[in-house]
């Protein structure tokens, strides 16, 4: 009888301890399905994005991924719903531009900070930065270009006030000596059709964006802000390849998770969008949209907060040099 009374006070102690253990509260992760977070209106870039690796991520999980879209304040309401939500692995944000490394330069209040608050599992894709100019505008390379805006007014149309874009170029006049004049719209909606009539003569936008105008004739080219060229459109020379020593922006998505989440929970979540990342259809797919995926190292939680460490401050830089202030 005492051996018995002995045996299930053990058994009883064994399976406190065991409920107590982080490692066992998380084993099983995910029991249920996985939100994930868009800090933006459905339809755009990271939206699509979110979707395509959300559904392959899914497949190595074994739970749905469901995109919620949380539009408002560039992204920082979403951002913020993220930081704040339970560190257990079950709500995850899309990480861009605005949010991670854009809105602390321009917003005053900003209800999170994006350094210190999320865990980033790992940078998905980019969309390289590109200067598009109308077809009548008489510059064709880069230094054209940088000498016609020293004689004369180019205006270069940005997605608005603080956006990335906006951000891109005054680091180039900057970094160049150009004197290209910003002209902000608000959103991407109006840039390429003002472009593409010759209301604007040239524009700082995403490569993929532009590329169905450049490829139609009514505007090209001059540079993309890459490491190397794209196989969408070869012949667009890099501005590194323009004398822009070592230039490089883009349009970014990745995926974070809220500080403090468990490491086997990260371990899993990251080895599930590694796969999502690697899977022949995300490829294609990514090809398609003139998405360049991200690197290896970029694709792991280190390479990718080293990523947004290195923009936060290329941010700051450009922040500095447009004369923005919070509001």
């Amino acid at each position: 009888m005492m051996k018995s009374l002995k045996r299930r006070s053990l058994l009883q102690a064994l399976g406190s301890a065991l409920a107590l253990s982080p490692f066992a509260v998380f084993a099983a992760y995910p029991e249920r399905p996985v939100r994930l977070i868009v800090p933006f209106a459905p339809g755009g870039n990271a939206d699509i994005v979110a979707r395509l690796v959300g559904g392959a991520m899914a497949e190595s999980l074994g739970q749905p991924v469901v995109v919620e879209n949380r539009a408002g304040a560039g992204g920082s309401i979403g951002a913020e719903l993220v930081a704040r939500a339970a560190p257990d692995g079950y709500t995850l944000l899309t990480g861009s531009n605005g949010p991670l490394t854009v809105n602390p330069f321009v917003q005053a209040k900003l209800g999170y900070d994006p350094l210190k608050d999320f865990a980033p599992v790992g940078l998905t894709s980019l969309v390289p930065h590109a200067l598009i100019v109308n077809a009548t505008v008489p510059a064709r390379t880069l230094p054209e270009l940088i000498a016609l805006s020293q004689r004369q007014q180019v205006g270069i149309g940005t997605a608005g006030i603080g956006s990335a874009t906006h951000l891109t170029l005054e680091r180039f006049n900057a970094q160049t000596g150009a004197k290209l004049l910003h002209v902000p719209y608000k959103g991407g909606g109006a840039l390429l059709p003002d472009l593409v009539a010759g209301t604007i003569q040239g524009a700082m936008t995403e490569f993929s964006s532009a590329l169905p105008h450049h490829r139609g004739g009514k505007a090209r080219f001059v540079a993309v802000a890459s490491a190397k060229r794209s196989a969408l459109a070869a012949e667009v020379p890099t501005m590194i390849e323009g004398g822009v020593k070592d230039f490089h922006a883009a349009s970014y998505i990745g995926v974070l998770a809220p500080a403090g989440v468990p490491a086997d929970v990260m371990a899993r979540l990251r080895t599930a969008l590694a796969a999502a990342l690697n899977s022949p259809k995300t490829l294609e797919r990514f090809r398609e949209l003139g998405v360049e995926v991200a690197s290896p190292e970029q694709m792991t939680g280190a390479g990718f907060g080293a990523f947004i460490r290195q923009d936060f401050e290329r941010s700051r830089e450009a922040a500095q040099l447009a004369g923005l202030k919070k509001e």
